[in-house]
């Protein structure tokens, strides 16, 4: 056969394959969505036991937290990796294939075994569906149904560890019948209200849920109230915890080109001129609680080689976090959608950029805090164009606007429904009155980030 007959051979197996991966998706995506919960871990358990529990055939470190859990999830990965361990991971929500959410050895699994663990673990999804549906309950979710999904990718790979990030909470999440061994809880914030509790403490309360009898806890920089919830819930099963600011710290980072230098003091003693390709403060701390997590698990805290830690982290990269997707006019992408997070991406573009003229392209979702998001972003941006997240959680731009122009003003304030039209229209404003250090910055929803990303050309 030609060379050209079997490209086109490969080609059309390819495009069959990620057909039937998309059907299988739109199928997944019929159930009660990942930000409804239902609070029981009985029909994800019920599942897996049928399956074998196949949580238990691999180590496993959770992670939870209001903001930088994939980031933080990408980083222990990559430092897992680069000990020569086989690896699974599992993160929410993805930015431009749903296969991503499952990533072995770093990748993110084919089309075509998506759709051979979804006919693996179909037959006792529907059962647990049928049993569920005789007491009058509800079936599994689409977030239920990933999650058991990819525990029966990472036992059939199989991997040696698991780095499971919660979707939404903890104590609750469908990914908390895993045991971790380590468990990390990145800074607490308010967001998910209506389904996490109205306070810190509330919201603590659900995340610190992930924590295990005798785990360890690594612990980022909390408020003191914060604190005293999760190391009350840390006392109860007996779980060492590792702080951050007490036992490990930040201890110096640098900017530098494409990132920053950093030194970080872990457990196991000071990592110096550690390079990390991402900018931002929040990202510096994210990459000490990835470094310590991994001592913890690898050496229960001793020193891990510092040229593997080096090699690892010279190779993170965390798509849709201060990325920049374009130049000219340089468009950024920043998938913060709550205030804090906002206040982290000020902070880093800030720090990292000296674009003289900045116009926003922010879309949100309905149940967040535009008020508060806009009020972050205003100092910084000259314009802000307010459109649609391509979903129908999101919030009606003319809403969206009404906001904006209390927390702008008239003037600077545009609304354009579709996305394509708001980054043209935000990147002729960043340059209509600068000749140079124009930029574009697109927030507010991951979702708006995922579509922007793809509109880009990112893969």
């Amino acid at each position: 056969m030609s060379t050209q007959g079997s490209e086109h051979q490969r080609a059309e197996r390819a495009k069959a394959a990620r057909e039937a991966a998309d059907e299988v998706y739109r199928a997944i995506l019929s159930r009660a969505p990942e930000h409804d919960i239902d609070p029981t871990l009985d029909r994800v358990r019920a599942v897996c036991e049928l399956l074998g529990d196949p949580q238990r055939a691999y180590r496993t470190i959770h992670l939870t937290g209001t903001n930088g859990k994939t980031s933080t999830s990408r980083m222990v990965e990559r430092l897992l990796r680069e000990h020569g361990l086989r690896t699974g991971r599992f993160t929410s929500p993805h930015l431009t294939r749903v296969t991503e959410r499952i990533a072995i050895d770093g990748e993110p699994i084919s089309d075509e075994r998506f759709v051979e663990v979804w006919q693996d673990v179909a037959p006792y999804v529907h059962l647990v569906d049928q049993r569920s549906a005789e007491k009058g309950e509800p079936r599994l979710s689409f977030f239920e149904v990933f999650t058991v999904m990819a525990f029966a990718a990472f036992a059939d790979a199989p991997v040696d560890v698991a780095v499971v990030e919660v979707g939404l909470g903890g104590r609750w999440d469908a990914t908390n019948v895993v045991d971790g061994e380590v468990a990390v809880i990145t800074p607490i914030a308010m967001d998910h209200e209506r389904y996490l509790g109205d306070t810190l403490v509330e919201i603590a309360s659900e995340k610190s849920g992930i924590v295990k009898d005798g785990a360890t806890l690594v612990l980022a920089e909390q408020t003191e109230d914060v604190e005293g919830v999760v190391l009350a819930a840390a006392a109860e099963h007996g779980a060492r915890v590792v702080r951050e600011g007490v036992e490990i710290a930040v201890v110096d980072r640098q900017v530098a080109v494409g990132g920053q230098m950093l030194t970080l003091r872990g457990l196991g003693g000071v990592y110096s001129e550690v390079f990390l390709p991402l900018h931002g403060a929040f990202q510096a701390h994210n990459a000490l609680l990835a470094l310590v997590a991994v001592e913890a698990f690898l050496t229960g805290g001793a020193a891990l080689d510092g040229d593997v830690v080096g090699a690892a982290f010279a190779d993170v990269t965390s798509p849709g976090r201060l990325e920049v997707v374009r130049s000219s006019p340089t468009v950024i992408v920043d998938g913060a959608h709550n205030p804090a997070g906002v206040e982290a991406l000020v902070a880093s573009l800030e720090e990292a950029f000296a674009f003289q003229r900045v116009v926003g392209v922010v879309g949100v979702m309905a149940d967040k805090d535009p008020e508060g998001i806009l009020s972050v972003l205003e100092p910084v941006l000259a314009e802000i164009v307010v459109t649609r997240a391509p979903t129908s959680r999101a919030l009606d731009p003319q809403d969206l606007a009404e906001v904006a122009i209390d927390v702008f003003g008239e003037d600077r304030v545009h609304v354009v429904e579709r996305l394509d039209e708001a980054v043209d229209l935000a990147a002729s404003l960043a340059e209509s009155e600068v000749e140079r250090g124009a930029a574009v910055l697109v927030t507010g929803s991951i979702v708006l980030v995922a579509e922007a990303r793809i509109l880009l050309g990112r893969p």
